[in-house]
């Protein structure tokens, strides 16, 4: 299969792109290199420095004739998209269109996109919530993300495009960028092995749906066999508060350093889980990695990168 993937030298993208490699899948990468690191990328993928924004984009789809497109380049941080709204809107919904349109033009068999279930669907009344919670996003984040899958719908009624969008919980694991404002775990984890205490915003009571990045990349790769078409949250249903997140991984690194706690930032929601029953129905997915031996590798993975 040829194999386009957005946002590839990335948390997520590169690990879908690994996996992509190891079974034989033709994979090329487009990263601006704002988040990724281009020492993700695997030797045997090639490899296009692109904003997904850029008008060499085209030369990419007509040089690579991508039969799948995975679209994971994004303004990931919810703090960021509310101080900027508008860099927010033009990374996720106009990159986001910019790639769909192509991908329409180009004959794409199919087309999955990493939205988001964190905060899609704002502060539920009701929990676990599934893909038919009210979309009632509380940022600039979510909201753009909803944007994004409705001009992917309109695009499968229009144009054809099969597209699959994968709503994710709070996922975690190696490679998750420690010094942005997003990623918990990775900024918790570097923050402990190099002595100091993490700021927590909120009084950490906050609870959040914590889901492995191998448990997301095996989603990406059963979507893309089957052939999914439609919204499908990725996650464990499973709440865990912030200061549990923080806890285990003071213990399993040895550190009793306690973190600094700060105001709760605009628009992140108190409490947020997603149920993932359709996936498990349409895609055979169902989460694997427990929380306690995912953080484990995950702040083995840190280690590694400090020594």
């Amino acid at each position: 299969m040829r194999v386009l993937i957005t946002g590839g030298a990335g948390f997520i993208g590169s690990h879908i792109a690994d996996a992509h490699l190891a079974r034989g899948d033709d994979v090329t990468v487009v990263d601006s290199l704002v988040g990724g690191r281009r020492e993700f990328v695997g030797a045997a993928a090639r490899f296009y420095h692109l904003d997904v924004r850029d008008s060499g984009l085209r030369e990419v789809f007509e040089r690579e004739r991508p039969q799948l497109v995975n679209h994971h380049a994004a303004q990931v941080s919810v703090s960021v998209s509310v101080r900027e709204p508008l860099l927010d809107a033009e990374i996720n919904v106009l990159g986001t269109l910019r790639v769909a349109a192509l991908a329409a033009e180009y004959g794409v068999e199919q087309f999955i996109f990493a939205s988001t279930g964190g905060a899609l669907y704002g502060e539920p009344e009701r929990q676990p919530a599934d893909e038919a919670t009210p979309i009632l996003p509380m940022s600039p984040y979510g909201c753009a993300k909803a944007a994004a899958e409705g001009y992917l719908a309109l695009y499968r009624r229009l144009h054809g495009l099969p597209i699959c969008c994968l709503r994710y919980a709070n996922v975690y694991g190696p490679r998750q960028d420690p010094h942005g404002e997003a990623g918990v775990v990775a900024i918790f984890a570097r923050a402990l092995l190099a002595g100091e205490s993490p700021t927590m915003y909120g009084d950490g009571e906050q609870t959040r749906d914590f889901v492995c990045v191998d448990d997301v990349v095996r989603a990406n790769l059963l979507a893309a066999d089957r052939r999914a078409e439609g919204a499908f949250n990725i996650g464990t249903g499973e709440g865990t508060t912030v200061n549990t997140v923080f806890s285990v991984l003071a213990r399993t690194v040895g550190a009793t350093i306690p973190p600094l706690y700060a105001p709760p930032r605009p628009g992140d929601v108190r409490h947020i889980r997603l149920a993932a029953g359709a996936a498990r129905r349409h895609l055979g997915w169902a989460p694997t990695v427990s929380l306690e031996d995912g953080l484990a590798v995950t702040a083995a993975w840190f280690a590694r990168q400090s020594g």
